[in-house]
């Protein structure tokens, strides 16, 4: 069962949300709504010509920073020295590349022009972030996502140069900043990482707790 939201800033219980996490439908994405969306563990995620679906999985797929998987391979390339890492001065840049990055079993991406108005409004505040990784001066690589408290909300990474969304991440995950990365959903590439799922009420204690941080 899912829900039809109306112009009220409100969310129905995410313990409700069906099988496969969708919870409603419908709403805006003002950045009153999506802030409230995230500090509940709901998230949008929409193909363009679809109306506004949110979703609050059953089990999370997290980080915990401190357990974020660094290979020897890895190691090996971040001690090369050969890459920058710069935080927020390309945001832009980093969404729309995640933007081009295609999609296995989707006709197009989720991140349209809509989803990119509306984190790049939250980005303004300070409320969306990127994690950009450069070589001589090109933007070869990132990740960006939505800050909740000591949450960070990840939302999509690219890679334009072997390796270079992971330094993201493990710049992100080494940065003190968060003590826990969302995932959302699963991918081979974050497991490998150190990613793992919890369940929602795990999920849910751990925002309300690092939300306090605000």
């Amino acid at each position: 069962m899912f829900f039809q939201l109306t112009p009220q800033l409100i969310f129905p219980n995410p313990a409700l949300a069906d099988e496969d996490g969708l919870l409603a439908v419908g709403g805006d994405l003002s950045e009153q709504r999506l802030v409230l969306a995230y500090s509940l563990g709901i998230f949008p995620w929409y193909s363009k010509k679809e109306p506004i679906l949110w979703f609050s999985p059953h089990e999370r797929f997290v980080l915990y920073p401190d357990e974020v998987h660094v290979s020897h391979s890895m190691k090996q390339f971040i001690k090369s020295n050969r890459y920058e890492v710069r935080w927020n001065t390309a945001f832009d840049e980093v969404i729309q590349q995640c933007s081009k990055i295609p999609r296995g079993g989707q006709g197009g991406t989720w991140i349209h022009t809509d989803m990119i108005k509306a984190y790049t409004q939250l980005h303004k505040k300070d409320i969306a972030r990127s994690v950009e990784v450069w070589l001589d001066n090109k933007l070869v690589g990132g990740l960006y996502g939505v800050v909740s408290g000591k949450v960070f909300c990840g939302e999509s990474m690219f890679s334009l140069m072997p390796n270079t969304s992971k330094l993201a991440l493990i710049a992100l995950c080494q940065s003190g900043k968060f003590n826990l990365v969302d995932c959302q959903v699963y991918t081979a590439h974050l497991k490998s990482m150190g990613a793992k799922f919890i369940s929602r009420d795990e999920f849910t204690k751990a925002l309300r707790q690092h939300l306090a941080y605000q």
